[in-house]
């Protein structure tokens, strides 16, 4: 089983392989993405499909069994294309969605607005799964008419009459049926979780309330998982999951995931609560460290990279923002050749760079922190650099006003 989670971060742009972009949203594969289609695929070539038909040669076997392990993913891809529209649809922005070796995160960058359109974005991914579901069964069905009339008392024997194609189709539907129903399982981030904390959200009009109950009942879930993982991996024999060591594994990983994942966004929450109203000015270094554009580089290292832990210098003339350097790019520049190089010749240009405003939000910040996944942002206003904004500096700001900030 591959869990679906919906996530709120856009950090991961940096994690994943951008591979185009459909009815507007961005899409990414992560390099995990691999083991899934690796497992989905190998079980079947190697056990479901040769017990479903003994007289395919190895080429078709493996051949229908790759299209199969695809045509998975895109049920995932369809499953989170469906929460993505919906939350468009009610003015939420996109940032991506990613898939992995857990399943697709569609990246929200903002909470629903209204618990009816929590409710709404949360249940559309199960149905759409379900109806794939059926609708993947019905055609495969359809398809296999003949060889199920002709061996309706041998249910096997009609598998072995269905082709390629109906055989995939059967395969594919119990799946994505499957997909649907765990999603629907009460438990946050799950969509089911979701679901119950648009309910609860509701019912007592406290969103952050709503949200620790769904994530404690998303723990509750995980731990169950794992504890059944750990079960099975021992030789027992857990009703609706079976056994076997693999199966043991895997539901363990699973619930690991579903753990974090739940802790993480009750935290990501309780955040941009604490942010609320926060803007950059509150939380800016408004004295940082700057060096100007024609500093030797030798000079910049021995001056300004060794004093400080500081990574990205802004370069400024007076109090105008010229650009940053990074002391990654020095490292590039060989070392006999520093005196005789300018921060100015190694300096990203201002115009390159993204910048906040001293009015932005602090939360902004912090997104664009991760999305970048940079130190820190310049803060600009009329050209002129105010200070900089970091993300242990937001962090710090949390801290001291009794918010939580993620460990």
């Amino acid at each position: 089983m591959t869990p679906e989670a919906r996530g709120r971060s856009r950090s991961f742009t940096g994690a994943g392989m951008r591979v185009g972009r459909l009815f507007g949203v961005e899409l990414y594969l992560d390099l995990s993405l691999l083991i899934i289609l690796a497992l989905v695929g190998v079980s079947l070539a190697v056990g479901v499909f040769p017990a479903w038909h003994p007289e395919w040669g190895p080429a078709l076997v493996w051949g229908v069994a790759a299209m199969a392990a695809m045509l998975f993913v895109a049920s995932v891809l369809a499953h989170e294309m469906s929460h993505a529209l919906v939350a468009k649809a009610h003015g939420i922005p996109i940032a991506g969605i990613t898939l992995f070796v857990f399943g697709g995160m569609t990246h929200m960058e903002d909470e629903p607005r209204t618990p009816r359109a929590e409710f709404l974005v949360a249940i559309v991914g199960p149905l759409t799964s379900l109806a794939l579901g059926v609708g993947s069964f019905a055609l495969g069905t359809w398809l296999a008419r003949d060889a199920f009339t002709t061996a309706a008392a041998d249910p096997a024997s009609a598998l072995r009459g269905a082709s390629p194609l109906a055989t995939l189709l059967l395969w594919l539907g119990p799946i994505n049926v499957i997909l649907g129903l765990f999603n629907l399982v009460p438990g946050f981030p799950l969509d089911g979780g979701r679901v119950l904390r648009a309910v609860l959200w509701g019912m007592t009009g406290d969103l952050r309330r709503a949200t620790r109950w769904a994530a404690f009942g998303g723990q509750v879930v995980a731990w169950t998982l794992m504890g059944a993982g750990v079960a099975m991996a021992l030789g027992a024999q857990v009703p609706l999951l079976g056994g076997g060591g693999a199966q043991g594994l895997w539901l363990v990983l699973i619930g690991w995931f579903l753990n974090n994942a739940a802790r993480a966004s009750y935290e990501q929450l309780v955040v941009r609560e604490s942010l609320n109203n926060v803007h950059v000015a509150d939380v800016m270094r408004v004295h940082p460290l700057v060096v100007p554009p024609d500093l030797d580089l030798r000079t910049f290292v021995l001056r300004h990279a060794m004093d400080t832990d500081q990574n990205t210098f802004p370069v400024v003339e007076g109090d105008a923002l010229l650009g940053v350097v990074d002391v990654r790019a020095v490292r590039r520049i060989p070392e006999e050749a520093w005196p005789r190089t300018s921060v100015r010749e190694v300096m990203t240009a201002a115009g390159e760079l993204p910048v906040m405003a001293p009015d932005d939000e602090a939360m902004e910040a912090l997104r664009n922190l991760a999305l970048r996944q940079v130190d820190q942002l310049p803060v600009v206003e009329d050209g002129h650099l105010r200070g900089v904004v970091r993300q242990q500096d937001i962090m710090r700001w949390l801290y001291l006003h009794g918010g939580r900030a993620p460990a």
